[in-house]
């Protein structure tokens, strides 16, 4: 299944799914908590200084008939950045050679440094 897909339901714009995205990436929790969020940036105009009326042009509604529809949407974009979050890259840390610091340091208090990535 292609993670990248648009959601099959008409109406739902790519506006409407980067905001969901935008909500999700601020507070990384699920519905209905995400509600709460999406509500929070809506009445505030923290994205592109949208709000409510900006927002329902676009596909998102906030009213009790679009629950359903809203809650499938904010599913659909936490799984997408499940998968994205999983396939970033971890740094990894690792002791620097020795030297005279180094050696001078106690055993609980070793330097490290940055040494690579790994999938």
């Amino acid at each position: 299944m292609d993670s990248r897909r648009r959601h099959d339901e008409p109406g739902v714009s790519d506006a409407a799914l980067d905001f969901v995205r935008f909500c999700h990436r601020r507070r990384r929790v699920g519905w209905p908590e995400l509600y709460d969020e999406m509500c929070h940036v809506a009445s505030r105009g923290l994205y592109h200084g949208w709000g409510f009326g900006e927002l329902a042009e676009h596909g998102i509604a906030f009213g009790l008939a679009e629950m359903p529809r809203l809650a499938s949407l904010v599913t659909e974009v936490a799984g997408q950045e499940g998968e994205r979050r999983g396939r970033m890259l971890v740094g990894v840390m690792g002791p620097i050679g020795r030297s005279e610091a180094l050696e001078e340091a106690s055993e609980d208090r070793r330097a490290a440094a940055f040494i690579g990535a790994a999938k």
